[in-house]
């Protein structure tokens, strides 16, 4: 009997008020163990009277229980301490500095295992228990422990702030709903917060993608440097074998060549590992935000990640790109050796032909405009081309306005000409760097840009805005907005608008759309490479009357 006992550990026989061994311990009906002065202190403190409960399982006792001392359990005490305990609770259990402490443990505390959202308390393991075992708290919320559950109740009405106010965007209680909040839009906290961690998930995407897009960057930075050390190392050792030739004399400009070759090979290797080292860092701060943003979306009190949400989810727009331009290497150096070996050799002594060395850049492409000014600075006056439209359309506005109409349009048969979809394409193709705004009205439309060899005379999916590799496409609605490139859709949120900006770099590969109102708010950005030319244009569906015009705008 002796020797089992030593198996038990300390808590086993220990008090769950004080925590430490039983002293004089009593056995209430429902089967848990106390000491008499902890017991009868919790019942001399309790402000129920006369009902009394067990601080463990919560049942009630109708009259103050007699309490009479557990004999054998004392015994038992009392020969464990003989025979050996095992080790009390290591230091780290215990709640320290940072820590949440269970509130129920008296003396020295230790640290919660759980918070309950319901009952407005941290427990340790142990006080815990009461909350798998006992069917009154089946139904309760436990949550990571946390310090902060007071702030889950109302200030006003001393109640659990479970409803949500969109309208003034703040957590409320049920009695708020009816009262200061009546009339506005409300909702349970669990279903605001739901809302708002899928527009968490949607940013941490955006963030991997462009994670993802700049470690591309990098690699082309990375084969960048490597082609360089290539060219310039073949330049070197061709330029050596011409020079050789020419003896003495020529011994000092193969030096030089040499030189300028290595020269300038510094210099772009150094300018490509800057802009490298530029996207390394944002590398790094988008994966920490995207550790602030997952740290947020594990957390389990709704108000406390309704607090938190509005600093930690805007994610800030991606400030570059890189863009190789096309350049020579080295290999002209080379080909002007050559020819100083070739036609100059008899007169070297008097004359000196420069073999000079090609500039080579990599840049980052020009900042994205920030304001609508800005953006005007950019702006495209954009007309549709007849032969493109479809015949359920009709043009008007000097062919800057397309509406939806039910009678067929007696248009002339065209190769270019859309007959299935309610498309049209601009007559200009753009390049460079060009904005402009679309005016909508009526169910919704596709506004777009598109290679100019889409197909056009069919009704499948290679004719459709956004349906293949050919075309980019933002579905516009009164209710929601919808991205879509080669049949892959993107949800995309944002203020609703009757009028679309679109910019685009088309060297960087940039296509962005903006929703214009009194201000200018991103809804979805494309970062890509372009191989052609692009027009722009739209597809209308829905309402018969639907329209769409591309703005005059300066």
């Amino acid at each position: 009997m002796a020797q089992k006992g030593v198996q038990l550990d300390q808590q086993t026989i220990s008090c769950s008020i004080c925590l430490d061994l039983l002293k004089d311990p009593v056995t209430l009906s429902c089967g848990h163990n106390y000491c008499m002065k902890c017991i009868n202190s919790h019942w001399d403190g309790e402000d129920h009277k006369p009902v009394y409960s067990c601080p463990q399982c919560r049942k009630n006792f109708p009259t103050r229980p007699k309490l009479e001392k557990n004999t054998m359990l004392a015994e038992l005490v009392e020969q464990l301490k003989k025979t050996g305990l095992q080790d009390a609770p290591a230091d780290h259990c215990y709640a320290g500095p940072g820590d949440v402490a269970c509130d129920f443990c008296s003396g020295r505390k230790l640290k919660a295992f759980k918070s309950c959202l319901q009952c407005l308390a941290s427990y340790c393991e142990r006080h815990l228990q009461p909350h798998y075992e006992s069917l009154r708290f089946k139904k309760h919320k436990l949550v990571e422990p946390s310090e902060k559950l007071q702030e889950n109740i109302c200030s006003c009405h001393d109640e659990v702030m479970k409803m949500f106010c969109r309208t003034d965007r703040q957590s409320i209680c049920y009695l708020c709903s009816v009262d200061q909040h009546k009339g506005h839009d409300t909702v349970s906290a669990a279903a605001e917060s739901s809302e708002r961690q899928k527009e968490l998930e949607v940013s941490r995407l955006n963030i991997q993608q462009r994670i993802q897009d700049r470690e591309k960057d990098v690699k082309l930075l990375q084969q960048e440097v490597q082609n360089i050390n290539l060219s310039a190392d073949k330049a070197v050792e061709d330029s050596e074998k011409m020079f050789t030739e020419l003896i003495r004399l020529m011994q000092k400009r193969s030096s030089e060549v040499k030189r300028q070759v290595r020269s300038q090979q510094e210099t772009e290797v150094s300018g490509v590992k800057e802009v490298e080292e530029k996207l390394q860092q944002e590398i790094r701060e988008l994966k920490r935000k995207d550790a602030e943003l997952k740290k947020l979306s594990n957390t389990e009190d709704h108000n406390q990640f309704l607090h938190s949400y509005p600093s930690l989810s805007a994610l800030s727009p991606s400030t570059s790109s890189i863009q190789i331009r096309p350049r020579r290497r080295f290999d002209h150096v080379t080909a002007a050796v050559s020819r100083v070996r070739d036609e100059l050799q008899d007169v070297l002594r008097d004359k000196w032909t420069d073999v000079s060395l090609t500039e080579v850049d990599v840049l980052l492409p020009a900042a994205e405009p920030k304001t609508r000014a800005e953006f005007l600075q950019y702006s495209r006056e954009i007309t549709l081309d007849p032969n493109t439209v479809n015949r359920q359309l009709v043009l008007s506005e000097g062919n800057r306005e397309v509406t939806l109409t039910s009678q067929q349009q007696s248009y002339s048969d065209h190769p270019d000409r859309f007959t299935h979809y309610q498309q049209v394409l601009s007559r200009e193709s753009l390049t460079g760097r060009c904005y402009w705004e679309v005016e909508w009205s009526g169910t919704g439309v596709h506004v777009a840009v598109s290679y100019k060899n889409i197909s056009r005379a069919r009704g499948s999916d290679d004719c459709r805005f956004g349906w293949n590799n050919k075309s980019w496409s933002l579905d516009c609605t009164n209710k929601s907005y919808n991205f879509r490139h080669n049949k892959v859709p993107t949800p995309v949120s944002g203020p609703r608008s009757s009028r679309v900006g679109v910019y685009l770099d088309h060297s960087a590969g940039i296509l962005s759309f903006y929703s214009v109102s009194e201000t200018m708010t991103l809804l979805h950005r494309v970062q890509t490479t372009f191989t052609q030319p692009l027009h722009t244009g739209v597809r209308l569906y829905g309402y018969i009357g639907s329209s769409a015009e591309f703005c005059k705008v300066k």
